[in-house]
């Protein structure tokens, strides 16, 4: 399960991610445990690929929730989560070879970045992540995309990675220093 788990976090290995769906219950289990961190508006209807075709609402997370989650399974003393679980899913997070030029890209030299990376087959580049600054508390962002017919993968990464840039230039100015 381990390594099912590490294979899903760190490449979005779709297969391991379908076959650790089925142990923990299916889809509605899925559901369900989203329900229980107070989300009620994502949805997960199907498996790996049909979840990356367009239709409808099914299979949809919006970016304030996804930062909401991030919040509630890595940051709140209240997680879910074992500390030994949070470790474990934050190492390889942090270790991802996916999305380098997404949030990876726009965090200043220093920073420490556990993220995951997200893309569709109909246009979606998202990056969600929790970003260490060398010193203070950690910023969640959740960047999505949605890119235009023809751009390159590099193209809508560089787009994530301007969003980061921005948001965290604009954090700074609102920040007080003691934070």
């Amino acid at each position: 399960v381990e390594q099912l788990m590490k294979g899903t976090v760190e490449v979005s290995d779709n297969p391991a991610a379908n076959l650790l769906l089925k142990a923990m219950g299916g889809l509605e289990a899925m559901q369900a445990f989203y329900r229980g961190l107070g989300d009620t508006s994502t949805r997960v209807d199907r498996f790996e690929p049909e979840m990356n075709r367009l239709d409808g609402d099914k299979d949809t997370i919006n970016p304030s929730q996804s930062a909401a989650n991030m919040q509630r399974l890595f940051i709140d003393p209240a997680s879910p989560l074992s500390a030994v679980s949070k470790a474990m899913l934050l190492g390889w997070m942090t270790t991802s070879p996916t999305g380098m030029d997404r949030l990876k890209g726009g965090v200043p030299a220093g920073w420490r970045v556990a993220h995951k990376t997200g893309t569709g087959g109909y246009g979606p580049t998202n990056d969600i992540g929790i970003l260490y600054p060398p010193s203070g508390a950690p910023v969640i962002v959740a960047a999505y995309y949605h890119a235009m017919p023809g751009t390159t993968d590099a193209q809508n990464a560089a787009v994530i990675a301007a969003a980061t840039r921005l948001a965290l230039a604009n954090l700074s100015r609102t920040m007080p220093d003691n934070v």
